[in-house]
């Protein structure tokens, strides 16, 4: 699973690194340790006519944002947005099955920037705090999913109305990292990015396609202070390695 990550990076270069056309929603302070439930910054694509196009059945523009949002997964069905506390995390193999996630996955696709995350590794009776990373140090992108949740406590008109959530797909660890934990995070590839963000895309089948044609990422591991273990603990010395390591 993935239940920790890494974001540090400012607005302007996430802006850069995924082509985002605008940046939308309350900034983001840097965090070593995102936790379930953080408001962070997430990469979509909607589409929506520009000022002084016609409607003569042209196609309409997709406009790629950086927008923040809510990472736990509240359905538009849900009754409460607690709810998104366990949605925090989706299944490749399921989620064009689950109730909670099948809708999105074919019409709401995000990617969620992270500089690296962390698992546990179990050895004996402990569990030792692992960053993983690229050894590029370029930032990754999981492979999300959002949706928009109306509180029906507040009038249509208000500026809180819609909540804005999320939810990061995974899948079976390969081999490169499967001693660590047997789940991680589905990481798209930039030359994927644009076909994962694309709202044309909506066919089940073409989703499917899609999420198996995700290649196998190559990250490097790092073992880290238990620092990490409490999300009180935030800061770049998290992510240094651990003493003795």
């Amino acid at each position: 699973m993935c239940g920790r990550y890494v974001m540090a990076k400012a607005t302007p270069d996430l802006v850069a690194a995924f082509a985002a056309e605008q940046a939308v929603g309350e900034d983001v302070a840097p965090s070593w340790n995102v936790a379930p439930t953080d408001n962070v910054r997430i990469v979509t694509e909607r589409t929506h006519r520009r000022d002084g196009d016609d409607d003569g059945g042209s196609r309409p523009a997709a406009v790629r944002r950086l927008a923040t949002a809510k990472w736990g997964l509240v359905p538009a069905w849900a009754k409460d947005p607690k709810i998104g506390s366990r949605m925090i995390n989706a299944r490749r193999e399921t989620v064009l099955e689950k109730p909670a996630f099948r809708k999105a996955a074919v019409k709401r696709r995000a990617l969620v920037p992270a500089d690296g995350y962390y698992e546990w590794e179990k050895s004996g009776g402990a569990k030792i705090p692992t960053y993983l990373y690229s050894p590029s140090e370029d930032p990754l992108a999981f492979a999300g999913l959002y949706e928009f949740w109306p509180d029906p406590s507040l009038p249509e008109d208000h500026e809180h109305k819609w909540l804005l959530s999320f939810t990061i797909i995974t899948t079976e660890a390969g081999d490169a990292l499967g001693h660590i934990h047997d789940r991680t995070p589905l990481i798209v590839p930039p030359d994927l990015y644009a076909d994962w963000l694309d709202p044309q895309l909506t066919e089940s089948a073409d989703v499917q396609q899609l999420l198996d044609a995700m290649p196998e990422p190559v990250l490097t591991p790092r073992v880290v202070s238990s620092d990490v273990n409490s999300v009180r603990n935030n800061g770049p010395e998290l992510i240094l390695p651990a003493q003795g390591a």
